[in-house]
């Protein structure tokens, strides 16, 4: 009996620590800079991403700086800051070196991004539900950096695009 005993305590106390842990990813709010640095490790696990934006030669324009940076945010999160994501291109990969709080305030439009939506919008681009163009031309997706680049790169823009619906995160709450 005291076996059984220990068992099902061992087996509580794992039980507590796996909601511990769900708990704490949970928490994250979505486009939190805590948030922002799982979408850099999504986009590294991406090869669409680090393949591909390497391929077509993206990474290269990136205003002479070494990097290219990409900035989102929840449009119906009033006042909600930004987030970022600086690429740099490595080993012949186009890999995400920071996530998180906006540290780059001189973006340059020929090279850099910023995308908002609402939390709604990012959840149905994030699941696949559609992709980039149906996003930008029925508005749900709002956009500003190279529009011909972006178009030239649809498969992974539309990779991009899926990362909120591979990151756990709060979207109840605002950053």
């Amino acid at each position: 009996m005291k076996k059984v005993m220990r068992v099902s305590s061992t087996a509580a106390s794992m039980f507590t620590a796996l909601l511990f842990v769900a708990g704490v990813a949970q928490a994250q709010v979505m486009m939190s800079p805590e948030w922002a640095q799982n979408a850099c490790t999504a986009w590294n696990a991406e090869p669409t991403l680090t393949d591909k934006l390497a391929e077509s030669e993206w990474i290269k324009n990136d205003a002479g700086r070494g990097f290219k940076i990409m900035q989102i945010y929840r449009t119906d999160c009033e006042n909600s800051p930004r987030v970022e994501m600086r690429i740099v291109e490595q080993n012949g990969k186009a890999m995400c070196v920071y996530g998180g709080a906006v540290e780059t305030q001189d973006l340059i439009k020929k090279s850099d991004y910023i995308m908002h939506a609402t939390t709604k919008r990012w959840q149905e681009m994030g699941a696949g539900k559609y992709g980039p163009m149906r996003a930008m031309m029925f508005g749900r997706l709002k956009f500003t950096g190279p529009k011909g680049e972006a178009m030239s790169n649809m498969g992974p823009f539309k990779a991009f695009l899926r990362i909120p619906g591979k990151i756990p995160g709060d979207v109840n709450s605002c950053p």
